[in-house]
């Protein structure tokens, strides 16, 4: 049966890929407290394991995933990458440059202390400082070095070996010391949870989560149903003085549906509304709090509030509605039947009030049914209507020039400087995310989508190239030595005391704050949990994206480095 199986998985490659791919993911959910192995470790040591039975591997399957894999990466934080460089996260993204270049520093010491070659040193930097997109993007540069083939292939196959042996480490040792030395060196975990608690209160802040189940409970708009009861519907009013009516009792709704008569209808201007009909109400959760003082009781009728509204995004990008105080918007024509939910500027929330403004850039949520919401957004700039789909000609046609243009070299002397087809991708991934932040009425790419090039693509990526480098992983482990796992743990701590020390006492950001931005400067989402669960606050994600999109970048940059100067 052995033998039976092994011969399918030579025959038909594709089949193990899928088998590392399972059973890598099924061992990577596997915790234990705050730590586990993770997907792109488990599918390493997986295929590694099946690979042992030699199972050919061919075609470009492994660059293609790669691409897909870095190029999801820029688009997803393209947009705050760039907002980084402003002032608002300028101080931050200063931060992960430096922690980041002593990452680099520190893997370029311990490279030259052991007397690592050049596949070892970048699966080093990769393992001790999580940064799996380095494995593609060095192998991609050691093979544009134009060494001997058969030491070529030595130098690639020891590079999955030697990050599967420090990324162990690089995980956990990032969990265990910002999660559990972190604070105590920040001052004490009552102290630091205290700051955090200032913090929050300063910035009202609120839990957000990335989980689908998740809601927020807060609702920033409301439909209500009420009976024309109250004293001012002595006599039949019309749509009009009604609203206008609301508006003098400072309560800013308007009505989008009738029954009258039993006949439900979307009311226009000049309808009348009679005492006893039944209309719903839509507008700001704390204006609705009023409106029964206004119309009268409020009644719960399922079948009057049966009917669809949109909820969409919309860039602002017309001269018309920039610099428009809320209160006149308000009243604008093309505003009726719609209400602004909220507000984005530079990825912040914007807090609406009757004196705000809007710029061109910023991200409003336009909430009302389709035809009023449609003939709103036309007039204030970019819809960014939510979709399942995305725009699969807009990811071939940016993977393809964003490939081109790292495929091109730059000679320095003897020395080719090229970004490569796989750093390309992620430079078209930034810069066509960032675009379409901008510019929202083409390239969209669903979370689904986008979480599936992500996690896909490099988990592809790795599959191969562990079931590639399999035969040679047991003697490759033994060429390196036990030492490796001391060199990765230094490579792991140095950085992370110096990210500490940096925030405290440097950039003196808030404790949470720092935290979160030695996180992200280690793109390491588990930590950032561990962290978040010591300190029983969200605080510290304020930290880590901004930190995270450019440590993404720079690491990459930094470990390219070491692949020229080892």
């Amino acid at each position: 049966m052995f033998h039976y199986l092994t011969d399918i998985l030579r025959q038909y490659p594709a089949l193990a890929i899928f088998l590392t791919l399972g059973l890598g993911f099924l061992i990577g959910k596997i915790k234990i407290g705050h730590f586990s192995l993770g997907s792109v470790t488990s599918v390493l040591i997986v295929g590694a394991i099946i690979g042992q039975i030699g199972i050919p591997m061919s075609g470009p399957i492994k660059s293609v995933f790669f691409m897909l894999f870095l190029f999801s990466i820029g688009y997803s934080v393209g947009p705050e990458f760039f907002r980084s460089l402003r002032k608002g996260g300028a101080r931050q993204a200063l931060f992960a440059v430096l922690m980041s270049a002593t990452c680099f520093l520190g893997v370029f010491a311990v490279a030259l202390l052991f007397k690592y070659s050049k596949g070892e040193t970048v699966g080093l930097f990769a393992g001790s400082e999580t940064c799996s997109a380095l494995i593609g993007v060095g192998s991609e540069s050691i093979a544009k070095l134009g060494l001997d083939p058969q030491k070529l292939k030595a130098e690639l196959d020891i590079i999955p070996v030697t990050y599967a042996v420090t990324y162990i480490f690089g995980t956990l040792g990032t969990v265990i010391i910002l999660g559990n030395l972190g604070p105590k060196l920040l001052g004490g975990f009552d102290k630091v949870k205290e700051h955090t608690l200032e913090l929050e209160r300063s910035l009202s802040a609120s839990v957000n989560s990335n989980d689908p189940a998740t809601r927020n409970a807060l609702r920033y708009v409301d439909y209500r149903v009420y009976r024309a009861s109250g004293d001012y519907f002595s006599q039949p009013r019309t749509i009009t003085d009604f609203e206008k009516y609301l508006h003098s009792k400072d309560v800013n709704c308007y009505v989008d549906s009738l029954r009258h008569n039993g006949v439900i209808s979307a009311p226009h201007f000049y309808d009348e509304i009679n005492p006893a009909d039944e209309i719903v109400l839509c507008g700001p959760s704390e204006a609705m709090v009023r409106a029964s003082y206004c119309v009268g009781e409020e009644i719960s009728d399922s079948e009057l509030l049966s009917y669809p509204i949109d909820r969409i995004g919309v860039v602002v990008a017309n001269k018309s509605f920039i610099n428009i105080p809320l209160k006149d918007i308000h009243v604008k024509k093309y505003m009726h039947g719609v209400v602004i939910r909220d507000g984005y500027r530079d990825g912040e929330t914007i807090d609406l009030n009757a004196e705000t403004t809007f710029k061109k850039g910023d991200r409003i949520t336009l909430i009302g049914r389709p035809s009023s919401v449609s003939k709103a957004s036309s007039h204030i700039g970019h819809v960014d209507r939510p979709s399942i789909s995305s725009d699969l000609m807009f990811v071939g046609l940016a993977v393809f020039i964003g490939g081109l243009f790292g495929a091109l070299s730059l000679w320095i002397g003897d020395v080719t400087l090229s970004f490569g087809t796989a750093g390309g991708a992620l430079l078209a991934g930034l810069f066509f995310g960032w675009l379409r932040s901008k510019r929202p009425t083409y390239g969209n790419i669903s979370p689904g989508a986008l979480w599936l090039m992500n996690n896909l693509g490099l988990n592809v990526f790795i599959a191969v190239i562990a079931l590639e480098s399999a035969p040679s992983f047991i003697s490759g482990l033994k060429a390196v030595g036990p030492m490796l796992l001391v060199a990765g743990i230094i490579a792991t701590t140095i950085p992370l005391l110096f990210g500490l020390w940096l925030g405290h006492k440097v950039f003196k950001f808030n404790p949470a704050i720092t935290l979160g931005c030695c996180a992200g400067t280690r793109t390491c989402t588990a930590s950032l949990g561990a962290v978040q669960d010591t300190l029983g606050s969200t605080v510290p994600a304020i930290g880590y994206t901004v930190t995270y999109a450019v440590a993404n970048i720079m690491l990459v940059v930094w470990g390219l480095l070491t692949v020229i100067l080892i």
